[in-house]
């Protein structure tokens, strides 16, 4: 059977139809409805053409793409991956920063009312189904303790454990980006302070950037010709082409970040002891300008780290299609059992 996977965002849904092997053989890409209460209808529109694609075994040509493979078989189960807190049922979405009214929400239960209730559906957090995506067919494959970060607008974690997706008591584990690395620290969106996702993140890399432009014009030439003069304007993009042309102060924000990356690993390694951790998310695509000071500074800070294996910290390999994928393999897995 196939599954349907969902990947809603605050400003888009993405959608892939997954064959028994979670190869996505067709996609679709709409924006996130201004209203919530109609993302169930966007999602049950997107069903009906995933379910008239299987029975005909042909194409859908409204949504973009080619599925040579879609065939009668039907949709087992749906998966949707989604930005938030979600319990321990994979039923409801209990908070979600980007959708205010998905607040103790029932998004399970409203999709299977909105398709007729013809097919059973999963939730789960996005950082998760990311996680998992990477660890069945990533850069996690082989591995039975893995961590996975996403360093994208904010940080998102994953835990893989004894090869099974650990989600905790109430289904909240997994929010490294919310570990508190300094005290009475830059204040965060989830109302704490001193977050991790304050130092590592997209958002993070920016505010770096722009102080070290700030505190050394002089060095700043490249960087303030990228962003047209206006420093309040430098972006994420700017900052990775300009550390790629060799710019010291590109360099010294990535390494910021690099450095915070490595003490939240190593601190997560002092409670987990992972074998692997998966770097995900656009900032990654720097590659070791990245890597390479998260894992000096992982060595720097892990706990007997002269007397322990230390874990390897790889880039992801899975891509935006992380998410999907592992959406569609947990669905057919908690549907199933």
């Amino acid at each position: 059977m196939h599954a349907l996977a969902f990947d809603v965002g605050g400003t888009k849904i993405a959608a892939g139809l997954c064959d028994d092997e979670d190869r996505i053989i067709h996609r679709w890409r709409i924006p996130t409805p201004h209203d919530p209460a109609d993302i169930d209808a966007a999602i049950a529109g997107i069903y009906r053409e995933a379910k008239g694609l299987c029975e005909s075994g042909g194409t859908v040509g409204a949504s973009g793409g080619t599925a040579d493979s879609a065939d009668r078989s039907g949709i087992g189960s749906i998966g949707i991956s989604a930005c938030g807190n979600v319990t321990s049922d994979r039923r409801t979405m209990s908070f979600a920063p980007n959708i205010a009214a998905w607040h103790d929400y029932p998004l399970a239960d409203t999709v299977e009312a909105a398709i007729g209730h013809e097919c059973p559906v999963m939730v789960e957090n996005d950082a998760n189904c990311a996680g998992w995506g990477e660890y069945v067919h990533g850069a996690g494959r082989g591995s039975a303790y893995m961590v996975l970060l996403t360093v994208g607008t904010g940080l998102g974690g994953a835990i893989i454990a004894d090869g099974k997706l650990y989600r905790g008591a109430f289904g909240m584990a997994g929010e490294l980006g919310h570990v508190a690395m300094v005290p009475d620290g830059d204040f965060c969106g989830c109302g704490l302070r001193g977050c991790a996702e304050r130092y590592i993140s997209g958002n993070a890399l920016e505010r770096f950037a722009r102080s070290a432009v700030r505190r050394y014009p002089d060095r700043a030439g490249r960087l303030m010709e990228l962003c047209g003069g206006n420093v309040d304007h430098l972006r994420g993009a700017m900052i990775a082409q300009a550390v790629k042309e060799g710019d010291s102060l590109a360099q010294y924000a990535f390494d910021k970040i690099g450095e915070w990356l490595g003490r939240v690993m190593a601190q997560a390694s002092a409670v987990l002891d992972p074998e692997l951790y998966v770097i995900g998310g656009g900032v990654v695509e720097v590659g070791d300008v990245l890597l390479g000071p998260a894992r000096r500074n992982f060595d720097r800070f892990l706990e007997a780290g002269a007397h322990r294996p230390h874990a390897r910290i790889v880039a992801a390999e899975a891509g935006q299609d992380a998410g999907l994928i592992g959406a569609a393999n947990l669905s057919r897995q908690v549907t199933a059992g």
